[in-house]
Formats: structure tokens, C-alpha cells, sequence
């Protein structure tokens, strides 16, 4: 498979760091951003690349050459005169003959590129893109998806967007079927010319190519909480370099085992309220922002594992539980945390009642305190449960975590001392914030 790697950018916030080199070739821990990254893809099996260049492009050139150094095999295209951040591939396209990896070097990223071609693979569409959870969903673009994570819409920053939602940011990173240069009428031979205006002819690959695609069923998310981050300005490229290191950056491929905090929502997340059916009544307990932000930063992934069986007892809709969760995410996001993974079961055991929906009402692997949730987000994050947290405030939470192999925590609210306790494994602390203060 091929990759594309974007590397034309001029770097324009960062150059008072670095004027005379281009973004590429910033070093972290003396070692080039785009090198990293070409070793990161390498070590994966994919050694076909093609770098589109512009700004300061003889250095690049001369810097990797042919890229028999670092065990690859590099082409550069070189756009003589600006062509849009896609002009490039229409000039390529005769190359282009089955999927590839369309990558921008504007940000520092090291993904498991395997799973997600697996994954692009595995839902047909002709286009797959890299989203993520950031600590500013309110001023990114977004991407909104249905339940198998088809596009149904393209949020740009300028765009309006509802009063909630999922904190799902488009990354940068793609899987494309080269079918999609078909689905425009964008002549290549046109691209870099002059039109009748004396504008030069660019491509925007985001809102020519991709966005038009929304609600098509052709493109999809892969949602991944792999490290992707801009590095455009000097605070964020220091930031960058405390992650490399920490080790943060590798240690988040999903090629490793990762660790997780799993939390309960309810009485954990937002105030306990019984069965929460009237979005109106959701409200984040005080604290929980401080604690979820300090999860965030200590390496571990913030997943909510909850049981809503209103869905089951015909209390709530589906799409109903969907903005409750949104408004979650949102209202996190503007504190700057975020979650990784939602999972909740919508089933229950006990039959017989008006208004039920029938066909959920079973006795399922995944309610707690059994643990299939805990489980299933295992599988889907590569996580060691052996090596996380599972935080509830009542005790099917803890024989859930016991049973998945955590080590667990009670959130009691009387705010007792840790201790090894009731359920063998649990401690007891009176808040999450106060866990992640004294354990992480």
C-alpha cells in the first residue's frame, strides 16, 4: 500500500522557532518529526512512500533522499507552484491504483496504521478517516456519525453545530479508495493553472473531496485515541516534546497494551438522579472535570462503562441516550476532558412489564456486574485490564472490575482512606478527583 505523506507546509506559526528549516525537519530530541514518523510506518510494512513537497523542498529532498537509509523507498512530487493540500493527488493519479495512506505532516502522530486499513477494509466505504477526542472539541471541526460510523456530517469551525455533541475530531489522517478523484470533475492537467479570473486552480481536500461525501454511506471513522497532534506553534511543539519524553506519544500506539480508568456514570460522572430519563436532570458532579482532565494526562485511556436499562423498559429512546451522552461531551469539553470510549448496556433481565421493548429485555454478558463491556473495550483498545481501574459508586461497579481482572475503587462519598476492603480488590475514596490525586 501506498503512503502520501503531505509535507508542503510552510510551518508559518512555528518558523519563529525554526525560519530556516522546514516543519519536517523539526527536530524532537534531535531527531527530524517527519523521520520519526517514516520509521513509526516502516516498522508497520509500509516502506512505498510519496512525499508532496513545496516550501524549502531541497532540504527535505536532501535530507531523506531516496529513503534506503531508513529501510524505505521515497518519490517526491514537488509543487513548483501551490495546488491545495489534494492538487497533488490528481497529478498522481495514474500511480494510484487500489487504496492508500494519505498522512499530514503538519501533525506528530504514531497510530497502528494496520488497524485501521483493516478497519477501512472491513466497512467498504472509499474513504476512512482518523478521529479522535481532544481537549477543545468546541473550536475543531467535528464529524458526525451514525451507530456504525458512517458520515452523516462535516463540521468545518466555521460551521454551525448543535447544542450537543460527540467530541469526535477529524485528525488529518486517511484511508482513500482512489475512486473518490473521480467523483469531482477536476481536470489534473487544469490543477496549478490560472482560471478565468487569474486565480490559480487549487484542490481543498477536505471540502471539495471529502465532506461532500457525508450521509453517502462511503465514508467512515476510525475512532482511535492514538497520539495525533499538532505541533503548529511553539507552545504545542514544547508539548509535543515533553509527550516524546514521557513517552507518551509511542506508548499510545495501539500496537501496545494500554491501561484504562473505566467509569461508571452515574453518581460517578453526573449527579446520581435514579434512572436518569430527562436530559434536563444530567449535571456533572462538581469535580469531575479536574479528575477526568488529570486521567487524561497520566496515560491512561477514560472509558464509561454504564448499565441503561431505561432503554430496555421503554423509558428512553436510543437517540434519546445519545444526546444525554453528548451533552456529556460537551459539557467536558468545554472544561478540556474528554473520554475515550462510551459503552453501555442497554438490556435487562426482568420481562413482563407494559412499554417494555421485548427484545431487550434478556440476560445479557455485558450488564453489569457481569463484565462483557469491560471486556469489549479491552478488545477494541488492546487494554491490560490486569493494569486498570474500574470506579463505580455501587457494588455491581466493583464486581464488574473483579470479574474483568482491575484492580477497582469505590466511590462511597464519606470519604474513607484507601484501604483494601469488602470486595477483596476494592479501595474506597469519597470522589474520583480524590483517586486520581492520591493513585495515578
Amino acid at each position: 500500500m501506498k503512503t502520501i505523506i503531505m509535507a508542503g507546509g510552510k510551518g508559518t506559526r512555528i518558523s519563529e522557532l525554526f525560519s530556516d528549516i522546514p516543519k519536517p525537519l523539526i527536530p524532537i530530541e534531535n531527531t527530524p518529526v517527519l523521520e520519526r514518523e517514516i520509521i513509526s510506518l516502516r516498522n508497520q510494512g509500509f516502506t512505498d512512500l510519496i512525499l508532496t513537497v513545496s516550501h524549502m523542498a531541497d532540504k527535505i529532498i536532501s535530507y531523506f533522499g531516496d529513503g534506503s537509509k531508513l529501510g524505505v523507498n521515497i518519490q517526491y512530487y514537488i509543487e513548483e507552484t501551490p495546488l491545495g493540500n489534494a492538487g497533488a493527488l490528481f497529478k498522481l493519479k495514474d500511480q494510484l491504483t487500489e487504496s492508500f495512506l494519505l498522512l499530514n505532516a503538519d501533525a506528530v502522530f504514531d497510530v497502528d496504521f494496520n488497524r485501521m486499513v483493516a478497519f477501512h477494509n472491513a466497512h467498504g466505504g472509499l474513504v476512512t478517516l482518523f478521529t479522535h477526542p481532544n481537549s477543545h472539541p468546541y473550536d475543531s471541526g467535528l464529524i458526525i456519525a451514525n451507530k456504525d460510523g458512517a458520515v452523516e456530517a462535516w463540521l468545518a469551525k466555521e460551521d454551525e453545530r448543535p447544542k450537543y455533541y460527540r467530541n469526535r475530531v477529524n485528525a488529518g489522517l486517511h484511508v482513500i479508495d482512489p475512486a473518490v478523484l473521480d467523483q469531482v470533475k477536476i481536470e489534473p492537467e487544469t490543477i496549478g493553472t490560472k482560471d478565468k479570473n487569474g486565480k490559480t486552480i487549487k484542490v481543498d481536500l477536505d471540502r471539495q473531496l471529502l465532506k461532500p461525501l457525508s450521509g453517502s454511506g462511503k465514508m467512515f471513522c476510525y475512532d482511535s485515541p492514538e497520539y495525533v497532534k499538532d505541533m503548529g506553534t511553539p507552545e504545542r511543539f514544547t508539548s509535543v516534546v515533553t509527550d516524546y519524553r514521557s513517552g507518551t506519544v509511542q506508548s499510545k500506539n495501539l500496537s501496545n497494551k494500554q491501561k484504562a480508568v473505566f467509569l461508571d456514570r452515574d453518581g460517578v460522572i453526573n449527579k446520581y438522579v435514579g434512572f436518569l430519563r430527562n436530559i434536563d436532570e444530567f449535571e456533572l458532579n462538581p469535580t469531575i472535570t479536574d479528575a477526568i482532565k488529570k486521567i487524561n494526562s497520566s496515560g491512561y485511556l477514560c472509558i464509561v462503562i454504564t448499565n441503561q436499562p431505561v432503554i430496555a423498559r421503554g423509558e428512553m429512546t436510543w437517540g434519546e441516550l445519545e444526546e444525554i451522552h453528548n451533552k456529556m461531551e460537551t459539557e467536558l469539553g468545554f472544561a478540556g476532558a474528554y473520554l475515550d470510549g462510551i459503552y453501555f448496556c442497554p438490556h435487562h433481565p426482568h420481562k413482563g412489564y407494559e412499554g417494555e421493548v421485548v427484545e431487550l429485555k434478556i440476560d445479557c454478558d455485558c450488564r453489569k456486574p457481569k463484565p462483557g463491556m469491560l471486556i469489549k473495550a479491552a478488545e477494541d483498545f488492546n487494554i491490560a485490564l490486569e493494569s486498570s481501574w474500574m470506579i463505580g459508586d455501587g457494588e455491581n461497579d466493583i464486581k464488574a472490575g473483579i470479574a474483568a481482572g482491575c484492580r477497582t475503587v469505590l466511590v462511597n462519598g464519606e470519604g474513607s482512606d484507601y484501604k483494601e476492603g469488602d470486595f477483596g480488590q476494592n479501595y474506597t475514596c469519597k470522589s474520583l478527583l480524590e483517586f486520581v490525586e492520591k493513585m495515578l
